[in-house]
């Protein structure tokens, strides 16, 4: 039986309604998304038009017209979707697909569109410059424990090593084959596709450095002086700044600032370089799964990235940002701000540090809603990965939800009880 992710009925659902909105399938590569959209299509029992602009060069709007017109004809008088993937290749496409969408609502013609892109920020450039109003996006995440588990049974420890490509979980018994495919068939067309031939980079090969070097410090401050020393091709921060935003847009690698309350503090910080997806990790340590289970800190760092992992991915689809926060030797691995909320989330994977003294020293400064602890004695891991976000985040008034309990006990931060004087 076919696994099916639940992005499929919330996009089954919006294609059943009359004729509103181009629907728009983003995410990164690998994540499912025209399988999404296939197993819609076999679902709805509607006749579609399926049509790929994944050949950079060959593809053009005059090309786009012709396949959108092929889609009226066969429509007919009928409701008819059409399906354009990897819309964001074709120049000029958000300016073409407004023209033939406003055509079509002006003569009245049932035909739904679908576009699917593999380059989030890309596609959304074009939408917001072209079709404002007219489209609402539905983002495909990498995917998760819970949907590892129930398409391949996989365990938490498989999931925080060998991340969340379908793709590529049949192949983890024969790891170079597995490191192979995600390096070949996943990294390299989103980077020398996606990337370096969708937007100005100067300097291609400092951007597969940087990538490389943000897979195997993920989870880690690095500042971009430092970063700079590592790297063999000349460049200044802000280059690596443009550049790593372009990695975090094509759903590689982000950098999350630090929470500092203030806005320009938060960007002038230091990035905690965070992949988006475990694997990357994996792959470019070059280490076994029995390798990095086995040493303790090694480990760790693979517990935190896939928390982080788990957090980037959610910051994507919501409204919310993540960020960490250090000050001299205090730290607090994720800070998440929805709204006036402000929910904080300490790792416990075992590397050597005194997470409480941490988390006080945060509570005093931020005062947060609530504070997790994630790992031994506090929220199992495969707990916290398998539910989302939301689940997590402080809710009711404000005042009520300052005095929750956490997993320590009393919310970090707050003044201890005091006891009754002895008569």
């Amino acid at each position: 039986m076919t696994y099916m992710r639940p992005e499929t009925t919330a996009l089954a659902n919006r294609l059943a309604e009359p004729r509103r909105f181009i629907q728009v399938v983003a995410g990164p590569r690998q994540v499912g998304k025209t399988t999404v959209v296939r197993q819609v299509l076999a679902g709805v029992g509607r006749q579609a038009t399926y049509v790929s602009a994944d050949e950079p060069g060959l593809r053009n709007a005059q090309w786009l017209h012709q396949q959108w017109n092929a889609a009226r004809a066969a429509a007919g008088e009928g409701d008819r979707i059409i399906v354009v993937d990897e819309a964001q290749k074709i120049p000029g496409w958000s300016e073409t697909v407004k023209r033939l969408w406003d055509e079509d609502t002006w003569a009245g013609r049932p035909l739904k569109v679908v576009l699917l892109g593999s380059a989030p920020l890309l596609i959304q450039q074009g939408l917001t410059e072209s079709l404002a109003g007219r489209f609402e996006v539905l983002r495909i995440p990498h995917w998760s424990l819970s949907d590892m588990e129930a398409a391949f049974g996989w365990s938490v420890d498989q999931f925080v090593y060998y991340g969340g490509y379908p793709g590529a979980a049949p192949l983890i018994a024969d790891p170079e084959r597995w490191r192979a495919y995600v390096l070949d068939a996943i990294v390299e067309p989103t980077v020398g596709r996606d990337v370096l031939l969708l937007t100005r980079v100067d300097k291609p090969a400092l951007l597969r450095q940087l990538f490389d070097l943000g897979c195997r410090y993920s989870g880690q401050i690095v500042s971009f002086t430092k970063m700079l020393g590592q790297l063999h091709d000349a460049g200044n921060t802000t280059t690596l700044a443009h550049y790593l935003d372009l990695l975090s847009g094509a759903g590689l690698v982000t950098g999350l600032g630090k929470y500092a309350g203030s806005a320009v503090r938060q960007r002038g910080s230091m990035p905690k370089l965070q992949v988006f997806n475990s694997a990357l990790l994996a792959a470019a340590s070059g280490l076994s799964f029995e390798g990095a289970r086995s040493d303790p800190s090694v480990w760790g760092h693979f517990v935190e990235s896939a928390v982080g992992a788990h957090l980037a991915n959610a910051a994507m689809m919501r409204q919310w940002t993540v960020h960490y926060w250090r000050e001299r030797n205090q730290e607090m691995d994720f800070v998440v701000t929805a709204g006036p909320r402000l929910l904080a989330i300490e790792v416990k994977s075992g590397r050597p540090r005194n997470v409480a003294r941490g988390a006080a020293a945060f509570g005093r400064s931020a005062r947060p809603d609530r504070t997790l602890l994630v790992g031994d004695g506090g929220i199992p891991l495969g707990e916290f990965l398998r539910r989302p976000v939301t689940d997590w985040l402080p809710t009711g008034p404000l005042d009520a939800v300052s005095e929750a309990r956490t997993p320590w006990g009393r919310r970090v931060g707050a003044a201890p009880a005091r006891r009754p004087k002895r008569r």
